[in-house]
């Protein structure tokens, strides 16, 4: 079953968006991810543009490999949570699995094993908190 985003605006008084989109974990929601990352940017824009153009680009494409990660490796639900700081976007995945990611060899020709040196490599802090319901990804990113 699938669930649509559902936002929940904090900190607005103070000038900062925050959003969580949860999702029940299906592959279609990769998507719904990204789509949901794409209109809390939108908004986000609205007040503050990007330093760069390629900082929106970078974060859709976190969020998309970490949804995707989601869905391939910790089947259940995932949330994300998407916030403004003060120099850049925080991005939090909360999964169901108490497995952290680990790098894995680049295979081209099965594909795969490039999703997590990517997200180390765009962004500009990556962390694991590991729970008893599961972990929570969180990722800094320049906007």
């Amino acid at each position: 079953m699938a669930t649509e985003p559902r936002w929940d605006d904090t900190l607005a008084t103070e000038g900062i968006p925050s959003r969580t989109a949860r999702f029940t974990g299906e592959l279609h929601h990769v998507t719904g991810a990204r789509l949901a990352a794409e209109e809390f940017l939108d908004d986000l824009s609205r007040a503050s543009l990007p330093a760069a153009p390629e900082h929106w680009d970078d974060i859709l494409l976190v969020v998309t490999e970490l949804a995707a990660n989601a869905v391939q490796y910790a089947p259940g639900p995932f949330a994300l949570r998407m916030r403004r700081t003060f120099d850049g976007v925080h991005v939090t995945l909360s999964d169901t699995s108490t497995t952290p990611p680990a790098p894995r060899p680049f295979h081209p020709s099965r594909g795969g094993g490039i999703g997590w040196h990517l997200v180390h490599t765009l962004c500009d802090q990556v962390s694991v908190v590991v729970h008893d319901r599961g972990k929570d990804v969180h990722v800094f990113l320049p906007w």
